[in-house]
């Protein structure tokens, strides 16, 4: 089955491994050839921003995960091409080809300024998930205290998100703290996603979506994409492992809460580990199933797999 991931650190294994190129990495959750072999339409690469020390230049960072990026696709058009939009997803499948999306994790490369957001829209990136789990520009993230986990978006965080609906980049509240989350459904005009996080009510990590949540997020027609991590799964705190069977629960919580229309996937590949049933691209045909034998209808599936991911594209960026 065809399908849809919001959410990859690839890159940044790419830069760990000092390598140009991701279409072949065996050791790596996610290549750009397994992704062919398992039948993926589209896969968003995440800039993944590490926490700032003395050793590692932002900038230099960023230019190595991008010209990675850049190379791979140039290398690989055969298989592989970049896309700007959710109509560019459709063509490139009509033409045999699947399509990848570069994405910010954290904003805090865009430092305060729109400008920045225009300039990084205009090198092809096309989601930003606001916060990691530090504060930045643009707000607050996720945390267990209350205090920080009540902040919403700073003022340029609001301004920003204003922009990104003008430009038509996806605004990610995964990582953000409950204020800011609050902030952006009142904020957005079009739909915002949750790129990977799962139901707070079924493991209670900060990171997850309570019941409230996801239900604003499908009125505001966006998604939540499906994380395979074990600590965003289980009900223990100390993480347990990743079955089909807890991700397969975790999609059935948010249809209960918001309906078929707001579930997605977001894997995390290369930026999770553990014991995990799922730990590579190839066996995605794994969730499928279990979503299968777990009583949803192929037209559910083929949602979660890639049609509302597909359509949150195209409204959002056209």
């Amino acid at each position: 089955m065809r399908f849809i991931d919001m959410h990859c650190d690839t890159l940044m294994l790419s830069f760990i491994k000092k390598l140009d190129d991701i279409y072949e990495i065996p050791e790596a959750m996610l290549d750009i050839k397994r992704m062919e072999a398992a039948g993926a339409m589209a896969q968003f690469f995440a800039v993944f921003m590490p926490p700032r020390n003395e050793t590692l230049d932002d900038v230099a960072y960023i230019e190595h995960c991008v010209g990675t990026f850049n190379t791979t696709m140039a290398r690989h058009r055969d298989s592989i091409v970049p896309a700007g939009s959710g109509s560019d997803v459709e063509q490139n499948l009509d033409a045999g080809r699947m399509s990848a999306f570069l994405s910010f994790e954290d904003g805090r490369p865009i430092d305060g300024r729109l400008e920045n957001l225009d300039r990084y829209y205009g090198r092809g990136f096309r989601l930003i998930t606001l916060t990691w789990n530090g504060e930045n520009c643009f707000g607050f993230p996720n945390s267990r205290d209350p205090d920080v986990m009540g902040r919403g978006l700073k003022p340029f965080g609001k301004d920003a998100v204003r922009r990104m609906n003008e430009l038509g980049m996806v605004v990610d509240v995964s990582h953000l703290s409950d204020g800011g989350f609050w902030d952006v459904a009142e904020i957005s005009r079009k739909p915002f996603v949750a790129s990977h996080s799962n139901c707070r009510a079924l493991s209670p990590h900060p990171r997850n979506l309570t019941d409230d949540m996801i239900r604003t997020l499908a009125d505001k027609g966006g998604v939540a994409g499906l994380n395979f991590a074990p600590e965003f799964l289980n009900a223990g705190a100390e993480g347990g492992e990743s079955t089909a069977e807890l991700i397969s629960a975790h999609a059935r919580r948010m249809i209960d809460v918001g309906g078929s229309e707001c579930v997605a996937l977001g894997s995390d590949f290369d930026g999770t580990g553990g014991n995990m049933e799922i730990d590579r691209v190839e066996k995605m045909p794994l969730l499928f199933d279990r979503l299968r034998r777990d009583g949803l209808n192929i037209e559910v599936i083929e949602k979660i797999a890639w049609k509302n991911a597909l359509r949150v594209l195209k409204d959002v960026m056209g």
